[in-house]
């Protein structure tokens, strides 16, 4: 199957723009800038009839969850993503299609498509491509505002939606979180340090990611899921976000209660994105780190 093509740039957006925003802005004209991309499709299709569109789709609530949730191996969010803003292009050749399947065949637990179309040259028609290829859970990788982005998720097959803490007021974070719940949707609610935790627990999350990089200035610090894992609570899922390189990395992160390991640039920098991560599964089966923590299976 070729690969769908990405989405058209909204006309508000130059080209590059995401190269000339400064690192401190970054969130905040991300976060701007998807509003309007909102404004504009749902001119084109009003709530009801996406809503329609979204219902007719198969229930598969609670898979993304129960995916994350097997304590048997390493629980891993294999990324499709073809640019990023610090990094730029990670793969002029990106085919979501093909990526997915490598990833399924590799063992991932779930898949994460990024859907932004400004910053990440993302676009729902990868989602929908990659949900017609994979049974493997599926999660909407975007930086969503509103309630149309939960039923856009839903209507392209997603699983599950990522909601940002920083990106979003606590008000706002549970009111999305509530109703992608209600729409069937799993929720990865992403924080960046302990302030940000407590607003993801106060919104009654049940899946926590901890990004050990900051989305405003873009620096990365696994120190932050070190120092997170000890205030989550009992029952929620962590996972650990951004950074993580190594056999090692995912398992000294196991050890101190990480269920899932969502990782994207290291896999779209590989000739062969399936054949790494079978790679870094392989070496969690067969490597224990220096202070002896458990295996990764």
């Amino acid at each position: 199957m070729s690969a769908p093509q990405p989405a058209p740039r909204p006309p508000q957006a130059a080209p590059g723009a995401a190269h000339l925003v400064p690192r401190a802005d970054l969130l905040e004209t991300i976060v701007a800038a998807t509003r309007r991309i909102v404004e504009v499709r749902q001119a084109e299709e009003p709530l009801a009839r996406l809503a329609e569109r979204a219902a007719a789709m198969p229930a598969r609530g609670g898979r993304f969850h129960a995916a994350l949730s097997n304590l048997d191996g390493v629980n891993v969010i294999a990324e499709c993503k073809r640019r990023s803003p610090s990094k730029g292009v990670l793969r002029a050749d990106y085919d979501p299609v093909a990526i997915a399947a490598g990833y399924a065949a590799a063992g991932a637990a779930a898949i994460s498509v990024l859907t932004e179309p400004t910053f990440f040259d993302g676009s729902l028609d990868h989602l929908r491509a990659v949900r017609a290829a994979v049974d493997v859970p599926l999660l909407r990788k975007d930086f969503v505002v509103s309630e149309y982005q939960l039923l856009e998720a839903k209507a392209a097959g997603a699983d599950a939606v990522l909601l940002i803490v920083a990106a979003l007021r606590p008000a706002e974070l549970k009111v999305l979180h509530d109703h992608a719940r209600r729409h069937g949707l799993d929720v990865l609610v992403e924080a960046h340090d302990a302030t940000e935790l407590a607003i993801a627990i106060d919104a009654g999350a049940r899946i926590i990611g901890v990004n050990n990089r900051n989305l405003r200035t873009l620096a990365i610090d696994v120190h932050a899921s070190e120092t997170l894992i000890a205030q989550m609570p009992a029952g929620v899922i962590a996972v650990s976000e951004s950074g993580l390189k190594t056999a090692a990395d995912l398992t000294r992160l196991k050890a101190l209660g990480y269920r899932a390991f969502l990782i994207g640039e290291r896999f779209m920098a590989a000739a062969d994105p399936g054949a790494a991560l079978f790679d870094l599964l392989d070496g969690c089966r067969n490597t224990k780190d220096t202070t002896e923590t458990p295996p990764c299976s």
